[in-house]
Protein backbone atom coordinates (compact mmCIF):
# COMPACT_ATOMS: atom_id res chain seq x y z
CA UNK A 1 0.00 0.00 0.00
CA UNK A 2 1.19 3.23 -1.00
CA UNK A 3 0.76 5.37 2.95
CA UNK A 4 1.32 8.50 1.84
CA UNK A 5 -0.65 8.42 -1.02
CA UNK A 6 -3.47 6.54 1.50
CA UNK A 7 -3.36 9.71 4.17
CA UNK A 8 -3.39 12.48 1.76
CA UNK A 9 -6.25 10.81 0.33
CA UNK A 10 -8.32 10.53 3.83
CA UNK A 11 -7.35 14.22 3.89
CA UNK A 12 -8.41 15.28 0.94
CA UNK A 13 -11.84 13.73 1.56
CA UNK A 14 -12.37 14.61 5.48
CA UNK A 15 -11.42 18.57 4.39
CA UNK A 16 -14.45 18.13 1.40
CA UNK A 17 -16.97 16.87 3.94
CA UNK A 18 -16.09 18.76 7.25
CA UNK A 19 -15.14 22.16 8.00
CA UNK A 20 -11.50 23.38 8.06
CA UNK A 21 -9.77 26.84 8.12
CA UNK A 22 -7.59 26.41 5.01
CA UNK A 23 -10.19 25.37 3.27
CA UNK A 24 -10.47 29.42 1.67
CA UNK A 25 -6.93 29.38 1.05
CA UNK A 26 -7.01 26.06 -0.72
CA UNK A 27 -9.80 27.44 -3.15
CA UNK A 28 -7.63 30.89 -3.54
CA UNK A 29 -4.99 28.21 -4.52
CA UNK A 30 -7.12 26.50 -6.78
CA UNK A 31 -8.28 30.14 -8.23
CA UNK A 32 -4.60 31.43 -9.05
CA UNK A 33 -3.76 28.54 -11.00
CA UNK A 34 -7.13 28.43 -12.97
CA UNK A 35 -6.44 31.52 -14.03
CA UNK A 36 -3.00 31.76 -14.60
CA UNK A 37 -3.34 28.82 -16.93
CA UNK A 38 -6.34 29.97 -18.66
CA UNK A 39 -4.56 33.32 -19.47
CA UNK A 40 -1.84 31.14 -20.38
CA UNK A 41 -3.75 29.03 -23.13
CA UNK A 42 -5.45 32.03 -24.89
CA UNK A 43 -2.08 34.07 -24.99
CA UNK A 44 -0.48 30.99 -26.40
CA UNK A 45 -3.10 30.47 -28.86
CA UNK A 46 -3.86 33.99 -29.87
CA UNK A 47 0.16 34.27 -30.46
CA UNK A 48 0.38 31.32 -32.89
CA UNK A 49 -3.50 32.25 -33.95
CA UNK A 50 -1.85 36.05 -34.59
CA UNK A 51 1.09 34.55 -36.73
CA UNK A 52 -0.35 31.63 -38.62
CA UNK A 53 -2.92 34.64 -40.74
CA UNK A 54 -0.23 36.80 -40.71
CA UNK A 55 2.19 34.27 -42.05
CA UNK A 56 -0.40 33.24 -44.53
CA UNK A 57 -1.64 36.12 -45.89
CA UNK A 58 1.90 37.18 -46.88
CA UNK A 59 2.36 33.42 -48.19
CA UNK A 60 -0.85 34.21 -50.28
CA UNK A 61 0.65 37.41 -52.12
CA UNK A 62 4.34 35.92 -52.50
CA UNK A 63 4.57 32.19 -51.82
CA UNK A 64 6.77 30.58 -49.62
CA UNK A 65 9.56 29.96 -52.19
CA UNK A 66 10.33 32.10 -55.80
CA UNK A 67 12.54 30.88 -57.93
CA UNK A 68 13.84 33.62 -60.65
CA UNK A 69 16.27 34.60 -63.31
CA UNK A 70 20.14 35.31 -60.89
CA UNK A 71 20.70 38.94 -61.99
CA UNK A 72 21.50 42.12 -59.67
CA UNK A 73 18.34 43.86 -60.84
CA UNK A 74 16.61 44.54 -57.30
CA UNK A 75 13.63 46.45 -59.03
CA UNK A 76 9.80 44.16 -59.59
CA UNK A 77 10.99 43.96 -63.54
CA UNK A 78 13.26 41.06 -63.55
CA UNK A 79 15.29 39.21 -66.86
CA UNK A 80 12.29 36.75 -67.62
CA UNK A 81 13.07 32.87 -67.80
CA UNK A 82 11.63 30.30 -69.31
CA UNK A 83 8.58 28.66 -68.20
CA UNK A 84 9.34 24.90 -69.39
CA UNK A 85 12.22 24.13 -67.20
CA UNK A 86 13.45 20.63 -66.95
CA UNK A 87 13.98 20.87 -62.85
CA UNK A 88 10.16 21.79 -62.24
CA UNK A 89 8.70 18.23 -62.73
CA UNK A 90 11.73 17.15 -60.46
CA UNK A 91 10.75 20.09 -58.00
CA UNK A 92 6.47 18.77 -58.09
CA UNK A 93 7.93 15.41 -56.67
CA UNK A 94 9.98 16.72 -53.22
CA UNK A 95 7.66 15.51 -50.30
CA UNK A 96 5.92 18.59 -49.02
CA UNK A 97 5.83 20.39 -52.31
CA UNK A 98 2.12 21.74 -52.67
CA UNK A 99 1.90 23.47 -55.41
CA UNK A 100 4.11 25.21 -58.32
CA UNK A 101 2.57 28.50 -60.53
CA UNK A 102 4.18 31.24 -62.48
CA UNK A 103 3.80 34.61 -62.28
CA UNK A 104 5.27 38.15 -63.83
CA UNK A 105 5.28 42.00 -62.28
CA UNK A 106 5.43 45.27 -63.99
CA UNK A 107 5.17 48.25 -62.01
CA UNK A 108 2.30 50.60 -63.74
CA UNK A 109 -0.01 53.89 -62.75
CA UNK A 110 -3.54 53.54 -62.07
CA UNK A 111 -5.18 57.06 -63.64
CA UNK A 112 -8.82 57.72 -63.25
CA UNK A 113 -10.35 60.72 -64.14
CA UNK A 114 -9.64 62.77 -60.00
CA UNK A 115 -6.66 60.68 -58.71
CA UNK A 116 -3.87 58.10 -59.76
CA UNK A 117 -2.06 55.47 -57.98
CA UNK A 118 1.09 53.61 -58.37
CA UNK A 119 0.69 49.61 -57.67
CA UNK A 120 2.46 46.42 -58.74
CA UNK A 121 0.72 44.75 -61.65
CA UNK A 122 0.90 40.37 -60.76
CA UNK A 123 0.26 38.45 -63.91
CA UNK A 124 -0.88 34.83 -63.24
CA UNK A 125 -1.42 32.11 -65.43
CA UNK A 126 -4.39 29.41 -65.97
CA UNK A 127 -2.33 27.24 -63.14
CA UNK A 128 -2.72 29.99 -60.38
CA UNK A 129 -4.29 28.82 -57.15
CA UNK A 130 -6.78 30.72 -56.28
CA UNK A 131 -8.08 29.79 -52.86
CA UNK A 132 -7.01 32.44 -50.67
CA UNK A 133 -8.20 35.30 -52.96
CA UNK A 134 -11.29 33.64 -52.77
CA UNK A 135 -11.47 33.72 -49.46
CA UNK A 136 -10.65 37.08 -48.91
CA UNK A 137 -13.16 38.57 -51.79
CA UNK A 138 -15.30 41.15 -50.67
CA UNK A 139 -17.37 41.92 -54.23
CA UNK A 140 -17.19 40.42 -57.29
CA UNK A 141 -15.37 37.62 -57.88
CA UNK A 142 -12.08 36.14 -59.34
CA UNK A 143 -11.04 36.05 -62.80
CA UNK A 144 -9.98 33.04 -65.18
CA UNK A 145 -7.03 32.67 -67.10
CA UNK A 146 -6.59 30.42 -70.18
CA UNK A 147 -3.92 29.31 -72.76
CA UNK A 148 -5.84 30.21 -75.70
CA UNK A 149 -6.30 33.81 -75.18
CA UNK A 150 -5.84 37.12 -72.61
CA UNK A 151 -8.82 38.54 -70.37
CA UNK A 152 -8.93 42.44 -69.91
CA UNK A 153 -10.62 41.11 -66.01
CA UNK A 154 -8.12 42.27 -62.56
CA UNK A 155 -9.00 41.43 -59.59
CA UNK A 156 -7.51 44.55 -56.89
CA UNK A 157 -7.93 45.38 -53.26
CA UNK A 158 -10.56 47.01 -51.55
CA UNK A 159 -7.61 49.82 -50.39
CA UNK A 160 -7.14 50.79 -53.77
CA UNK A 161 -11.02 51.06 -54.82
CA UNK A 162 -11.37 52.86 -52.37
CA UNK A 163 -8.28 55.39 -53.15
CA UNK A 164 -9.73 55.60 -56.88
CA UNK A 165 -13.03 55.67 -56.01
CA UNK A 166 -13.49 52.65 -58.08
CA UNK A 167 -16.11 49.51 -57.73
CA UNK A 168 -16.68 45.75 -59.68
CA UNK A 169 -17.17 46.03 -63.30
CA UNK A 170 -15.82 49.65 -63.75
CA UNK A 171 -12.84 49.85 -66.00
CA UNK A 172 -9.62 51.87 -65.54
CA UNK A 173 -6.45 52.87 -67.71
CA UNK A 174 -3.40 51.62 -66.68
CA UNK A 175 0.04 53.58 -67.81
CA UNK A 176 3.47 51.51 -67.91
CA UNK A 177 6.80 53.79 -68.24
CA UNK A 178 8.99 52.58 -70.63
CA UNK A 179 10.17 53.29 -73.97
CA UNK A 180 8.25 53.68 -76.14
CA UNK A 181 5.57 54.70 -72.93
CA UNK A 182 2.44 52.08 -73.00
CA UNK A 183 -0.92 52.08 -71.63
CA UNK A 184 -3.85 49.65 -70.74
CA UNK A 185 -7.37 48.95 -69.97
CA UNK A 186 -8.31 46.90 -67.61
CA UNK A 187 -11.86 45.78 -66.20
CA UNK A 188 -12.40 45.18 -62.49
CA UNK A 189 -14.11 41.80 -62.12
CA UNK A 190 -13.50 41.90 -58.22
CA UNK A 191 -12.29 43.00 -55.19
CA UNK A 192 -10.12 41.64 -52.52
CA UNK A 193 -9.65 42.82 -48.92
CA UNK A 194 -6.54 40.90 -46.40
CA UNK A 195 -6.37 43.78 -44.42
CA UNK A 196 -2.35 43.35 -45.24
CA UNK A 197 -2.16 47.29 -45.91
CA UNK A 198 1.62 46.75 -47.33
CA UNK A 199 0.23 44.34 -49.66
CA UNK A 200 -3.48 45.59 -50.27
CA UNK A 201 -2.55 49.19 -51.57
CA UNK A 202 0.28 47.52 -54.39
CA UNK A 203 -0.71 44.41 -56.33
CA UNK A 204 -3.37 44.35 -58.74
CA UNK A 205 -3.72 40.79 -60.90
CA UNK A 206 -4.06 40.34 -64.41
CA UNK A 207 -3.81 37.77 -67.06
CA UNK A 208 -0.27 37.04 -67.36
CA UNK A 209 -0.16 37.71 -71.03
CA UNK A 210 -0.54 41.50 -70.73
CA UNK A 211 2.58 41.59 -69.08
CA UNK A 212 4.03 39.57 -71.66
CA UNK A 213 2.65 41.47 -74.82
CA UNK A 214 3.92 44.92 -72.75
CA UNK A 215 7.58 43.47 -72.19
CA UNK A 216 7.64 42.48 -75.68
CA UNK A 217 8.37 38.28 -74.55
CA UNK A 218 7.40 35.50 -75.79
CA UNK A 219 4.76 33.18 -74.89
CA UNK A 220 6.70 30.98 -72.73
CA UNK A 221 8.62 33.38 -70.89
CA UNK A 222 8.00 34.77 -67.38
CA UNK A 223 9.40 36.55 -64.61
CA UNK A 224 9.74 33.01 -62.24
CA UNK A 225 7.98 30.49 -60.29
CA UNK A 226 6.15 30.43 -56.94
CA UNK A 227 6.50 27.31 -54.81
CA UNK A 228 3.95 26.34 -52.10
CA UNK A 229 4.84 24.21 -49.20
CA UNK A 230 2.43 22.42 -46.76
CA UNK A 231 4.13 23.03 -43.73
CA UNK A 232 6.01 26.74 -43.52
CA UNK A 233 7.75 25.44 -40.43
CA UNK A 234 10.19 23.20 -42.72
CA UNK A 235 10.87 26.20 -45.15
CA UNK A 236 14.52 26.67 -44.93
CA UNK A 237 14.77 22.65 -45.23
CA UNK A 238 12.52 23.16 -48.41
CA UNK A 239 14.24 26.05 -49.67
CA UNK A 240 17.46 23.58 -49.58
CA UNK A 241 15.75 21.20 -50.94
CA UNK A 242 14.76 23.34 -54.45
CA UNK A 243 18.24 24.81 -54.79
CA UNK A 244 19.62 21.25 -54.22
CA UNK A 245 17.27 20.35 -57.35
CA UNK A 246 18.53 23.57 -59.52
CA UNK A 247 22.12 23.47 -58.66
CA UNK A 248 24.39 26.27 -59.74
CA UNK A 249 25.07 25.66 -62.54
CA UNK A 250 24.75 28.55 -65.68
CA UNK A 251 22.17 26.98 -68.72
CA UNK A 252 22.82 27.43 -72.47
CA UNK A 253 21.55 30.82 -72.94
CA UNK A 254 23.59 32.12 -69.49
CA UNK A 255 20.79 31.77 -67.62
CA UNK A 256 21.32 31.06 -63.83
CA UNK A 257 18.51 30.82 -61.54
CA UNK A 258 18.19 32.07 -58.15
CA UNK A 259 16.01 30.75 -54.90
CA UNK A 260 14.49 32.82 -52.45
CA UNK A 261 11.81 32.51 -49.58
CA UNK A 262 9.67 34.34 -47.94
CA UNK A 263 11.43 35.01 -44.95
CA UNK A 264 14.44 36.60 -47.02
CA UNK A 265 12.03 38.83 -48.76
CA UNK A 266 10.58 40.14 -45.95
CA UNK A 267 13.13 39.51 -42.90
CA UNK A 268 10.94 42.86 -41.07
CA UNK A 269 7.99 41.40 -40.87
CA UNK A 270 9.03 37.64 -39.81
CA UNK A 271 11.19 39.62 -37.13
CA UNK A 272 8.32 41.43 -35.89
CA UNK A 273 6.30 37.87 -35.16
CA UNK A 274 9.03 36.48 -33.69
CA UNK A 275 9.12 39.57 -31.31
CA UNK A 276 5.93 38.66 -30.07
CA UNK A 277 7.49 35.47 -28.88
CA UNK A 278 8.48 37.30 -26.09
CA UNK A 279 5.70 38.86 -24.70
CA UNK A 280 3.89 35.11 -24.18
CA UNK A 281 7.23 34.02 -22.31
CA UNK A 282 6.84 36.58 -20.07
CA UNK A 283 3.01 36.54 -19.70
CA UNK A 284 3.85 32.64 -18.66
CA UNK A 285 6.43 33.09 -16.55
CA UNK A 286 4.65 35.92 -14.62
CA UNK A 287 1.51 33.14 -14.59
CA UNK A 288 3.58 30.53 -13.21
CA UNK A 289 5.22 32.72 -10.61
CA UNK A 290 1.34 33.90 -8.99
CA UNK A 291 0.52 30.16 -9.16
CA UNK A 292 3.34 28.80 -7.80
CA UNK A 293 3.63 31.54 -4.80
CA UNK A 294 -0.49 30.76 -4.59
CA UNK A 295 -0.08 27.18 -4.16
CA UNK A 296 3.11 27.22 -1.63
CA UNK A 297 0.92 29.70 0.78
CA UNK A 298 -1.79 26.87 0.37
CA UNK A 299 0.51 24.30 1.12
CA UNK A 300 2.19 25.86 3.88
CA UNK A 301 -1.42 26.70 5.17
CA UNK A 302 -1.87 22.55 5.26
CA UNK A 303 1.28 21.95 6.81
CA UNK A 304 0.31 24.15 9.66
CA UNK A 305 -3.22 23.30 10.01
CA UNK A 306 -1.76 19.41 10.45
CA UNK A 307 1.13 20.14 12.63
CA UNK A 308 -0.38 18.21 15.53
CA UNK A 309 -0.63 14.79 12.92
CA UNK A 310 2.90 15.36 11.81
CA UNK A 311 4.12 15.20 15.03
CA UNK A 312 2.07 12.17 16.11
CA UNK A 313 3.19 10.37 12.46
CA UNK A 314 6.81 11.19 13.06
CA UNK A 315 6.49 9.87 16.44
CA UNK A 316 5.14 6.61 14.96
CA UNK A 317 8.23 6.38 12.96
CA UNK A 318 7.76 7.71 9.28
CA UNK A 319 10.19 9.73 7.67
CA UNK A 320 10.32 13.33 6.84
CA UNK A 321 10.65 11.95 3.02
CA UNK A 322 7.21 10.04 3.61
CA UNK A 323 5.25 12.81 5.22
CA UNK A 324 6.37 15.21 2.62
CA UNK A 325 4.72 12.98 -0.25
CA UNK A 326 1.34 13.17 1.96
CA UNK A 327 1.40 16.97 1.65
CA UNK A 328 2.85 17.17 -2.08
CA UNK A 329 -0.21 14.61 -2.80
CA UNK A 330 -2.59 17.10 -1.66
CA UNK A 331 -0.81 19.78 -3.32
CA UNK A 332 -1.13 17.63 -6.35
CA UNK A 333 -5.00 17.00 -6.10
CA UNK A 334 -5.38 20.94 -5.76
CA UNK A 335 -3.21 21.62 -8.65
CA UNK A 336 -4.94 19.72 -10.82
CA UNK A 337 -8.46 20.72 -9.81
CA UNK A 338 -7.12 24.34 -10.97
CA UNK A 339 -5.76 22.74 -13.98
CA UNK A 340 -8.91 21.30 -14.93
CA UNK A 341 -10.99 25.02 -14.33
CA UNK A 342 -8.16 26.49 -16.11
CA UNK A 343 -9.02 24.21 -19.41
CA UNK A 344 -12.31 24.71 -19.22
CA UNK A 345 -11.84 28.56 -19.05
CA UNK A 346 -9.04 29.25 -21.43
CA UNK A 347 -10.41 26.36 -23.54
CA UNK A 348 -13.82 27.69 -23.16
CA UNK A 349 -12.94 31.38 -24.19
CA UNK A 350 -10.67 30.90 -27.42
CA UNK A 351 -13.16 28.40 -28.61
CA UNK A 352 -16.00 31.35 -28.58
CA UNK A 353 -13.82 33.62 -29.97
CA UNK A 354 -12.85 31.38 -32.63
CA UNK A 355 -16.14 30.42 -33.37
CA UNK A 356 -17.77 33.88 -33.04
CA UNK A 357 -15.18 36.62 -33.42
CA UNK A 358 -16.27 38.48 -30.41
CA UNK A 359 -13.66 40.42 -30.25
CA UNK A 360 -12.63 42.96 -32.87
CA UNK A 361 -9.25 44.68 -33.76
CA UNK A 362 -8.01 47.62 -36.03
CA UNK A 363 -7.18 46.05 -39.06
CA UNK A 364 -4.71 49.28 -39.41
CA UNK A 365 -2.77 47.99 -36.84
CA UNK A 366 -3.28 44.47 -36.62
CA UNK A 367 -3.18 43.40 -40.07
CA UNK A 368 -6.57 41.08 -39.22
CA UNK A 369 -10.35 42.21 -37.92
CA UNK A 370 -10.40 39.81 -35.32
CA UNK A 371 -8.84 38.10 -32.61
CA UNK A 372 -7.24 35.29 -34.18
CA UNK A 373 -7.28 32.09 -32.19
CA UNK A 374 -5.49 29.15 -32.63
CA UNK A 375 -6.61 25.93 -30.86
CA UNK A 376 -3.29 23.51 -30.70
CA UNK A 377 -4.10 20.83 -28.67
CA UNK A 378 -0.08 20.06 -28.21
CA UNK A 379 0.34 23.29 -26.93
CA UNK A 380 -2.57 23.10 -24.53
CA UNK A 381 -0.85 19.47 -23.11
CA UNK A 382 2.46 21.11 -23.08
CA UNK A 383 1.09 23.91 -21.11
CA UNK A 384 -0.23 21.64 -18.39
CA UNK A 385 2.47 19.57 -17.89
CA UNK A 386 5.20 22.55 -17.56
CA UNK A 387 2.54 24.28 -15.30
CA UNK A 388 2.26 21.32 -13.00
CA UNK A 389 5.80 20.15 -13.31
CA UNK A 390 6.87 24.32 -12.32
CA UNK A 391 4.33 24.06 -9.18
CA UNK A 392 5.47 21.15 -8.17
CA UNK A 393 9.48 21.84 -8.19
CA UNK A 394 8.58 25.32 -6.15
CA UNK A 395 6.44 23.10 -4.14
CA UNK A 396 9.68 21.04 -2.59
CA UNK A 397 11.72 24.04 -1.02
CA UNK A 398 8.81 24.97 1.98
CA UNK A 399 8.05 21.52 2.02
CA UNK A 400 11.08 21.07 3.69
CA UNK A 401 9.48 22.67 6.72
CA UNK A 402 7.78 19.16 7.91
CA UNK A 403 12.02 17.99 8.83
CA UNK A 404 11.38 21.19 11.81
CA UNK A 405 8.78 20.13 13.45
CA UNK A 406 9.84 18.23 16.45
CA UNK A 407 7.54 15.39 17.30
CA UNK A 408 7.32 16.50 21.48
CA UNK A 409 6.19 19.97 20.84
CA UNK A 410 4.02 19.16 17.11
CA UNK A 411 2.17 16.68 19.10
CA UNK A 412 1.63 19.23 21.92
CA UNK A 413 0.27 21.99 19.42
CA UNK A 414 -3.40 23.34 19.50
Amino acid sequence: MNLPYFIAQRLIKGRREGTSFSRPINVIAIIGIALGLAVMILAVSILTGFKQQIRDKIVGFGSNIQILNYDSNLSLETIPISDTQPFIPKIKEIPGIKHIQVFATKAGIIKTSDAIQGVVLKGIGSDFDWNFFRSNMVDGSVFTVTDTGRTNNVIISKKIADMLKLKTGDSFAMYFVQDPPRSRKFTISGIYETSLEEFDKVYVFCDIGHIRRLNGWTDDQVSGFEVFINDFDRLDEMTLAVRDVIGYKLLEDKTQFKVTNIRIRYPQIFDWLNFQDINVIIIIILMLLVAGFNMISGLLILILEKTNMIGIIKALGSENITIRRVFLYQAAYLISKGLLWGNVVGIGLAYLQLKTGLVTLDPTSYYIKTVPVNLNLTHIILLNVGTMIAIILMLLIPSQLISRIMPVKAIRYD
